[in-house]
């Protein structure tokens, strides 16, 4: 490509509304432009980009024996009905109807349609497994769309589908699925942890986990072991008791009976107890910060006492007041209850009888969930339920039940490791560029997938689920490759290989070394971009680097006697070498390409 007819109009100061370094540079450097919030245009050099993160997870998918279609993006709005997603997608679907007042949706995502061709279709246990992949654009109704392509309401998405008719099966395939994403990942250049990860509204059973790309951008928080691989999404995430007799290293997120028929867990009341509740006067004093200060004490020897709304009901939650409730955990362990909302003041009051400030835990009417570590304390400080008023030696299982104790807090930072006895969590943030489900019969069964096995009895296709944001790819090698002057681009998904930079059009000597290693290069399949604009040399270094294309070629005063400067983009020194010595550097490199 001849860059006096590209279309790539650059930019020199960052956009006022760019908020990731990613967005900043993608709009810069001319392969994005937004047309609506959440909503872009990917120019010539962004669409290259896209193109080769779509071939490499083509060729992996397909080496991993799945199929590529392509489904509507709009889809009946009875599919989701079924399956009971309508509402839960609540306001990020986006929603409409046709001439005939016909409720369509956009599609965020496709277990629905996928289950309805596979019902339709499959009948016989000899047609699985099966696994089916799309690279489609999705639609999400974002609330707040942000960091470009990150988090938008329009975005390109790998969703692939298993089918099989045993739990060993998927369980073969989702690991496959899991290895190959893997592999992707690598071959794109991107540093990215697999997580285990809570399924959210997609559902299912089993195994998930996603796939972070460690940037400090990252929406999400990962929590990983210093010693071991253990490493959670924040909202699955557990710690480690190291001087607990339980173990709470297990998925203390597994679903439990409803409350309040629940049976009496294993946590009793200590042996030792201590006095009984002791009012302390605390005038005014309702806040976590302002209660260790006046008492001169530590957090953790607070009993902090939630109460929420979970399906719109009540439920009291209590955690040590050095931690933060899991939503996510509470919910999961009431059943996959599918919303929680904390309780604002005048709930409750209308529920407990407590001002804000000064709830707690003892003779509550509503449920009561209890963190571990709470479980465990001997005895704590925690609300007296009046104002200006607070308790000492609340006793766990005297002063309020145990009946429902499991894991219901966020991780910190240095907690013990759950897997092993060594290490602790560290923090990081990360990108969510992948995931992998087991679905089960979530979707099956509602919308009716079965298939006849070996038997002759009619049977629910056991199905996976496997997702990768190729756009969001694009954003996190963005933001794990560039520098001061611009971006990085990994050589495998680089929107060209090299950039030849001949200082002076006017000059033939260059014009004629630069055209002759262009076309030997394009001859050899290299993807060359010739910039052979009538610009000043620093014109057209500032745009080298702003592009990131992962080799460059300065041809300048000593074309003439076939000598030119060699630099890789991700380093700053330049050999000067000669022409023939450049090929080989550039064909050395382009072999290195998975």
């Amino acid at each position: 490509m001849r860059q006096n007819h590209l279309f790539a109009p650059t930019l020199r100061e960052a956009p006022a509304d760019s908020e990731a370094i990613s967005h900043e540079l993608l709009l810069r450097a001319g392969f994005i432009r937004q047309l609506a919030s959440g909503i872009y245009t990917y120019l010539p050099l962004g669409w290259r980009v896209l193109r080769k993160l779509e071939r490499i997870v083509r060729e992996e998918m397909d080496a991993a024996g799945a199929q590529e279609l392509l489904m509507p993006a709009m889809q009946p709005a009875e599919l989701w009905q079924e399956s009971g997603r309508y509402s839960v997608y609540g306001p990020e679907l986006i929603r409409l109807n046709d001439r005939h007042d016909r409720a369509f949706a956009l599609g965020p995502t496709h277990e629905e349609v996928i289950t309805a061709l596979v019902r339709d279709e499959i009948q016989s246990y000899r047609k699985l497994p099966i696994t089916l992949y799309q690279i489609q654009t999705k639609f999400r109704d974002e609330r707040r769309p942000r960091f470009g392509l990150l988090r938008g309401r329009e975005f390109l998405m790998k969703d692939a589908y298993s089918f099989d008719s045993s739990w060993e099966g998927l369980d073969r395939i989702y690991w496959r699925m899991y290895e190959a994403y893997a592999t992707i990942f690598a071959r794109c250049g991107l540093n990215v942890r697999p997580v285990e990860a809570d399924a959210g509204a997609i559902g299912g059973e089993g195994s998930t986990h996603e796939f972070m790309a460690l940037a400090d951008i990252g929406e999400d928080t990962i929590a990983s072991c210093t010693h071991c691989d253990y490493a959670s999404n924040l909202e699955k995430a557990i710690a480690g008791d190291r001087d607990a007799s339980d173990d709470l290293s297990s998925d203390a997120s597994t679903s439990q009976p409803p409350l309040p028929d629940d049976e009496p867990s294993n946590f009793a009341a200590p042996p030792s107890q201590p006095p009984q509740p002791e009012k302390l006067h605390t005038p005014d004093i309702r806040t976590i910060d302002q209660l260790t200060a006046a008492l001169g004490i530590e957090a953790s020897e607070l009993i902090k006492t939630i109460v929420a709304l979970v399906d719109g009901k009540p439920v009291a939650v209590l955690v040590r007041g050095d931690h933060e409730v899991n939503e996510i955990k509470v919910r999961n362990y009431l059943g996959g209850a599918e919303s929680f909302e904390m309780a604002d003041a005048e709930t409750i009051a209308t529920l407990t009888g407590a001002p804000v400030g000064f709830l707690g835990p003892t003779g509550l009417a509503i449920p009561v969930l209890v963190d571990a570590a709470v479980a465990r304390m001997s005895s704590g400080i925690a609300g007296g339920n009046e104002r200006d008023y607070h308790l000492r030696n609340v006793c766990p299982g005297r002063d309020f039940p145990l009946d429902n104790v499991s894991d219901f807090r966020n991780v910190i930072e240095h907690d013990p490791c759950p897997r092993c006895a060594e290490g602790t969590l560290d923090f990081h943030r990360g990108i969510e560029v992948g995931h992998v489900f087991k679905l089960g019969t979530k979707y099956s069964d509602k919308l009716g997938a079965k298939f006849l096995n070996a038997a002759g009895q009619p049977q629910a296709a056991i199905m996976g689920c496997y997702g990768i944001g190729v756009s969001r790819m694009m954003s996190a090698a963005c933001e794990q490759h560039h520098d001061d002057n611009g971006l990085v681009w990994p050589l495998a998904i680089a929107p060209y290989h090299v950039h030849i930079l001949p200082v002076s059009v006017k000059d033939e000597a260059q014009m004629q070394a630069a055209e002759q290693l262009y076309e030997t290069l394009t001859r050899q399949g290299v993807e060359v971009l010739l910039d052979d604009r009538d610009e000043r040399p620093g014109v057209k270094f500032k745009d080298a680097d702003l592009y990131g294309i992962p080799m460059q070629v300065v041809v300048g005063k000593q074309a003439g006697e076939g000598i030119v400067e060699f630099k890789s983009r991700e380093q700053a020194v330049k050999n000067t070498i000669t022409i023939e010595e450049a090929i080989d550097r550039i064909m050395e490199k382009m072999n290195s390409i998975g």
